[in-house]
């Protein structure tokens, strides 16, 4: 008997979701040439315009790529507009509310909030590789006293590639972790060590002990002499602080990491590449520029004559830590930072220091001013930064040194999410050339 079949049938394969594209024509020749539009999870569309140069002959043109995607990545994601911020898909409010800073930073690295065990061992790995090489004591004492805190940490961090060269294989995951370990734990003492040198005071060396921001805390104003017994309050504010400076995007101290990564450089001497970028008064040293605007302004009689000249075209002056680049509303950053700024200002008693009584009452003009409204100019993180931080005893050229410390995590990540992309090519900005055509050399005896 022939055996019985059963016949199926056919499950018609699904069509591919259609691409979508944009298409553009060259009026020089009416050629026609088509890109791909690339959807991510959330946030705007890009256009594919890798082979642009190859089909045109020409160059796109965007100083300061702020309509140019450099990357793909997963790590942040901002919406301006709606003043949005996101770590790994976690909204800011919610991790400075219920986390805290080595939580948030192992998020940052892995992609995924810990279980007890691995935020145990992660926080185990940072505590215990917080100590420098004995002999960079010696590398600080190179520098001169009055240097500038990121300057020092410039050198230092690039240097730890001389010190700490055991585990340079990069193509590894367990060499990029270990150096990801070592920068996030020796960040701070580096900066507390900047901080001590330009004091003239011993070196404080870290303790186990201690959480993360309550052991920075230590080595920074603790002395031989007595007992420091650092602040919870003050702790906690750093932490909080250092959370919601975790990562940003691709801001240019970040972009400035991944392009020096992508020529295979070290991790140190990409994050000092880093250092060096947010040290510009526009980026990190913005909030060092916010007590220096407070201190030209000097009295809360002369606020209203600051605001005006802040709202003259004509007028050079600007109101240092309102507006940013990249949110058109509240940053969300200073809605949750201005709380802890008064909670600090309360610890320490604001009426200790009438430059942070100026800055509040700078604060309030601002906020309700139509002009401000109107531009949404609002206080920015920058802007409460500044006051916590002097606040809390950091005289402004540490400012700076502060948020790196914090923003290390997101340049570990943005390094190694760039190293393991298989799209990343060396980084290669091109040009508009506007200087002289091709001449000849003249001797010296004939030129005019």
């Amino acid at each position: 008997m022939a055996k019985k079949t059963t016949a199926t049938k056919a499950t018609p394969a699904k069509a591919p979701a259609r691409q979508e594209t944009m298409t553009l024509i060259d009026n020089r020749n009416g050629k026609q040439v088509t890109y791909p539009i690339l959807k991510g999870t959330v946030g705007p569309e890009v256009v594919d315009i890798r082979k642009f140069y190859a089909d045109t002959g020409l160059f796109t043109y965007d100083p300061g790529y702020g309509s140019t995607g450099s990357c793909t990545s997963t790590i942040t994601y901002i919406d301006g507009e709606a003043g949005v911020l996101e770590y790994r898909g976690y909204p800011i409010e919610q991790l400075a509310e219920k986390s805290h800073f080595l939580e948030v930073a192992y998020l940052i690295i892995n992609g995924d909030l810990p279980n007890a065990r691995q935020q145990a061992e992660f926080e185990d790995s940072i505590t215990h590789h917080t100590m420098l090489h004995e002999q960079m004591q010696f590398f600080f004492r190179g520098f001169r006293r009055d240097s500038h805190p990121m300057a020092v940490m410039c050198g230092v961090v690039g240097a730890l590639s001389a010190f700490y060269h055991d585990h340079m294989d990069f193509s590894k995951p367990e060499d990029q972790m270990i150096a990801a370990h070592r920068l996030i734990s020796k960040m701070p003492t580096i900066a507390a060590y900047a901080y001590k040198y330009s004091q003239g005071q011993p070196f404080i060396y870290p303790r186990n002990t201690m959480n993360y921001t309550e052991n920075f805390l230590h080595m920074v104003f603790a002395t031989p002499c007595e007992d420091y017994k650092v602040s919870p309050v003050l702790a906690k504010a750093l932490d909080r602080l250092f959370i919601l400076h975790a990562d940003h995007e691709q801001n240019a101290s970040t972009s400035t990491v991944r392009i020096a990564g992508s020529s295979g450089a070290n991790p140190f001497a990409c994050i000092s590449a880093g250092v060096a970028s947010l040290w510009g008064p526009a980026h990190g040293g913005a909030n060092e520029a916010v007590i220096a605007m407070l201190t030209e302004i000097g009295d809360k009689k002369r606020i209203p004559e600051y605001v005006k000249k802040a709202k003259d075209k004509n007028d050079p002056f600007r109101l240092m830590g309102f507006g940013h680049r990249v949110y058109k509303n509240y940053d969300p950053r200073a809605k949750l930072i201005r709380q802890t700024c008064y909670e600090v200002l309360e610890e320490v008693g604001i009426k200790k220091e009438p430059l942070l009584e100026l800055a509040m009452a700078l604060e309030k003009v601002a906020i309700e001013d139509d002009y401000f409204i109107e531009h949404k100019l609002y206080p920015n993180v920058d802007f409460y930064s500044g006051i916590i931080y002097r606040a809390m005893g950091f005289p402004p050229p540490m400012f700076t040194a502060l948020f790196a410390i914090a923003r290390t995590v997101g340049w570990i990540a943005q390094w190694e999410e760039m190293l393991t992309d298989p799209e990343t090519r060396i980084g290669r900005p091109r040009q508009r050339f506007a200087g002289p055509t091709t001449r000849n050399y003249v001797a010296m005896k004939k030129r005019k």
